[in-house]
């Protein structure tokens, strides 16, 4: 990555006519779509089954480092936007910190990750809604709750952030009740799930290896991943830089406590933990052995709906780094001036949003597994830059204006950059979407590098606009 910045411009525009966001949000809000972005409920029931039927009841150590992980990034995540709160998000942060160059690369990365994403939730959500509507078909489900999904996230911020977070009053409530299910009847110590991790083998259950605790965090990095997403919404926020990074570090905590709780409840609550963890609906059933069937459809419910919630905060976000590209004359002629729009009385950017969900509803026809290729690793190198970018950012001292700095700097872009190298590592020994999906994600970075040469670069200086432009 080239830190020359000679290329780069910072500088209010000249002929695109550009429309700001409207600041209608107070923390509050922020923190509520940002939780929906995450949506602790779906990686409950849908990521965390993955990390136990890899390292059985390790997993509560795997998310426990992997929450040492999600710390480092918050932190990191947090003194960035504080000086940056832009809803260009992590693009606009490194194009500023560490060149152009470099930060067309993590757009190309983020910009594909982003549209795909809704289409990753939406096609797993016909399997929750079959409790009720037992013949419904994961494609045709898919479509529709993805056009519904972008006709909500038109809607004005403050709009959107009462509707997810009404949605993510109920997604809570079903992992309150499900912490309640275990521990009304705990079978064993939490000190079995710390010194005595245990998982199914081929002959009962055996020790959990060390090595496959370490897998686990892995699967349970991207089960935390969202709480940066609050970026996206900072030109939308009220003292932005002052209390974006308090929603950044309390949207991490807030996860870690819905995910953790409800997996160490049962953990501690199974009372058989060979049948769990060969079970394919492990949470599933057991709510239908503690409170029946009447309440495993009630939860089923809830998630499908924490699901659609995701769907929508993730639109929001994807919109708005749109938005932000098109503010800074990414694309050809004619196309920015129609995507920097907003909308006149809801003060969003509406055809940004009908783009991404246009392209979402695309995907949804795309196999899942190609899907998951695509967008399986290109998290890491986007947490690779900002860590790269936050150090540079000290250096030089360009991050001297905002107002959180993380304490004992730099011990968290560093411990997170030696985690990411064991990700990568862990992903390479995965050769049915883990290798696939690190080499899409460099064909990627490739693909963005080529663009931004011989292509945008070629039209002068990069400019980078901000709100104040």
């Amino acid at each position: 990555m080239s830190t020359r910045k000679v290329e780069l411009v910072i500088e209010a525009p000249t002929t695109l006519p550009t429309q700001n966001l409207h600041r209608s949000m107070k923390i509050l809000g922020t923190l509520l779509i940002t939780l929906s972005a995450v949506s602790p409920a779906s990686s409950v029931f849908i990521i965390i089954p993955g990390i136990v039927q890899t390292a059985g009841s390790g997993a509560f150590l795997s998310m426990i480092l992997a929450a040492v992980i999600g710390v480092c990034m918050s932190l990191v995540y947090a003194e960035l936007a504080s000086a940056f709160p832009l809803t260009g998000g992590e693009y606009a942060i490194v194009g500023r910190l560490v060149g152009p160059l470099a930060g067309f690369i993590v757009l190309g990365v983020n910009t594909l990750s982003s549209i795909l994403i809704p289409a990753v939730f939406a096609l797993g959500l016909s399997s929750y809604l079959t409790v009720l509507f037992p013949h419904l078909e994961a494609v045709p489900t898919a479509v529709v709750s993805v056009i519904l999904a972008t006709l909500i996230s038109t809607l004005n911020i403050r709009s959107n952030a009462v509707i997810t977070g009404t949605f993510l009053v109920i997604e809570v409530l079903a992992l309150v009740l499900l912490v309640v299910f275990g521990l009304v009847h705990v079978n064993r110590p939490i000190t079995d799930l710390i010194f005595h991790p245990i998982m199914l083998g081929t002959n009962g259950l055996v020790r959990t290896p060390v090595g496959l605790i370490g897998m686990g965090v892995t699967i349970a990095i991207f089960a935390y991943n969202g709480y940066g997403s609050a970026v996206y919404f900072g030109e939308e926020m009220h003292d932005a830089t002052k209390k974006i990074g308090h929603a950044i570090l309390m949207a991490l905590g807030i996860t870690v406590l819905c995910e953790l709780a409800p997996l160490t409840a049962v953990l501690l609550g199974a009372p058989d933990l060979k049948s769990l963890f060969g079970s394919s609906n492990m949470f599933g059933d057991f709510i239908a052995s503690r409170a029946g069937s009447t309440m495993n459809t009630f939860i089923s419910l809830g998630i499908a709906l924490a699901i659609f919630n995701a769907m929508i905060a993730c639109i929001l976000a994807a919109a708005r780094m749109v938005f932000s590209t098109a503010r800074d004359n990414v694309w050809p002629l004619g196309i920015d001036d129609l995507l920097v729009q907003t909308h006149p009385r809801f003060h969003s950017p509406h055809i940004a949003t009908l783009l991404c969900g246009a392209f979402a509803v695309g995907a949804c026809f795309v196999n899942e597994t190609v899907l998951f290729v695509i967008t399986g690793t290109g998290l890491v190198a986007i947490y690779a830059a900002i860590c790269y970018a936050v150090m540079l950012g000290r250096k030089q001292r360009t991050t001297d204006h905002g107002h959180y700095r993380m304490p004992l700097f730099p011990l968290a872009p560093i411990t997170a950059i030696l985690m990411l190298f064991y990700v990568i590592y862990a992903n390479w020994q995965d050769p049915v979407i883990g290798r696939p999906s690190l080499l899409t994600t460099l064909g990627v970075i490739i693909a963005s590098a080529v663009y931004y040469l011989f292509v945008l670069r070629r039209k002068g200086a990069w400019v980078l606009r901000g709100p104040e432009d």
